[in-house]
């Protein structure tokens, strides 16, 4: 059984930076593909920032030149460094990882629960 569990979220003032980290537990061959997906109230959720296992790294416009997205393959972790936090980054903040299994290539689609990020003077 795969988990992701994030940590890191809570209440910042605008301007402030927070980091979210997201660590991948169980059974699994390797990780893929590791992202960071928000949530803000009443809208859909959309990709924020993804890194490939390679390293390369893409991100959402609104979070350009702010976030960071980063990977510790030897601790199966996602971190996600935010800078310049707005108001408009509130939002639940979730984990994705593209895990493969025994004999797999690619894998599957894994989740968090989420964690809560609120930027707010």
């Amino acid at each position: 059984q795969v988990q992701l569990v994030e940590s890191g979220g809570g209440l910042v003032q605008p301007g402030g930076s927070l980091r979210l980290s997201c660590v991948v537990s169980g059974r699994f061959s390797h990780i893929n593909v590791m992202a960071w997906y928000r949530q803000a109230p009443g809208k859909q959720r959309e990709l924020v920032a993804k890194i490939s296992a390679g390293g390369s790294t893409d991100y959402v416009d609104s979070v350009k030149g702010r976030f960071t997205i980063s990977r510790e393959s030897a601790k199966n972790t996602v971190y996600l460094q935010m800078n310049s936090l707005k108001p408009q980054d509130t939002a639940v903040y979730y984990c994705n990882a593209v895990v493969a299994g025994a004999g797999e290539w690619y894998g599957r689609d894994y989740w968090g629960k989420g964690t809560l990020v609120t930027v707010s003077s």
